[in-house]
């Protein structure tokens, strides 16, 4: 009996590693795909953001989720440091202020608790890095919405078929839409795509470094 029980846990110590390498393999092949696809994109959004905070004019972020995590994870990289010193870079993710985002979703709705703020903090010629895996989040579609009404320009992070904020992005706006309909996948490539700005944000405000 022990000896089966203990054939029995190493084959599924097996089948667990062996659905561990499955994962990486389905992460890896959806990057190399957006590998292909997404670079001309993420270089004009890089290159939007640049335009902004050369302008004296800032970066909001939002998200729901894991996106709310991907917005605080860019504020917090351009805020702080990535991967170098320099100056701290002006960025806001709307997603960390609790007692104003319950107290919208409470008077009003949970839809506006990023459009709110957007009108009250965002200027013309800043910039909302908007993101949702699906492109269909209801309070991300507002903030899109708001960020044009303040004049702001908008960065898109979608995956899947973009969503509802595809159809509302303007010419001057910049999509970067993950080809994948997996959300772990598209939120992968999203946390890729942020360090993939945040170096070029870098780079063409202080130089490469050697």
């Amino acid at each position: 009996m022990a000896s089966a029980s203990l054939q029995s846990r190493s084959k599924l110590y097996m089948d667990m590693q062996a659905r561990i390498r499955q994962l990486f393999q389905a992460s890896i092949e959806t990057k190399h795909h957006a590998m292909e696809v997404l670079p001309p994109f993420i270089e004009h959004a890089s290159q939007v953001m640049v335009q902004a905070l050369l302008s004296e004019g800032k970066i909001l972020s939002c998200g729901n989720g894991g996106s709310a995590g991907d917005a605080q994870h860019f504020s917090s990289e351009l805020l702080n440091r990535f991967e170098r010193e320099r100056p701290s870079l002006p960025a806001i993710a709307l997603t960390t202020d609790s007692s104003t985002i319950t107290s919208i979703a409470n008077d009003y709705s949970y839809n506006e608790v990023f459009s709110k703020q957007i009108r009250a903090l965002g200027q013309p010629g800043d910039v909302l890095l908007a993101i949702s895996t699906s492109g269909n989040s209801a309070n991300v579609i507002q903030a899109i919405q708001a960020a044009h009404d303040r004049e702001m320009t908008v960065v898109a992070l979608t995956g899947r078929d973009g969503g509802g904020m595809a159809s509302l992005l303007l010419p001057e706006d910049v999509e970067i839409r993950v080809p994948s309909k997996v959300t772990a996948r598209i939120q992968e490539v999203h946390l890729l795509a942020i360090h993939c700005l945040c170096d070029l944000i870098d780079s063409q405000l202080f130089g490469s470094e050697e």
